[in-house]
């Protein structure tokens, strides 16, 4: 799978999760706001240690050293 297409999982599942909150846990307004702000910072991080693993695994600092045996 490439880096766009995860991305779009993880905004799919972004939308659904932040839906879920509004529908299932309707208390308020501040309320609601809070749960969605809530929602959408985890999946932010979510997708945001994703993205660092997957791109830090593109250009590694450190190169193997090969054993010439």
């Amino acid at each position: 799978m490439g880096f766009w297409v995860t991305t779009l999982i993880f905004l799919l599942a972004g939308v659904a999760a932040s839906l879920f909150t509004l529908l299932c846990c309707n208390r308020g307004p501040s309320t609601n706001l809070f749960h969605l702000t809530l929602v959408i910072t985890a999946v932010t991080c979510c997708w945001m240690m994703y993205a660092i693993v997957y791109l830090a695994q593109m250009k590694p600092l450190i190169n193997p050293i090969l054993s010439g045996e």
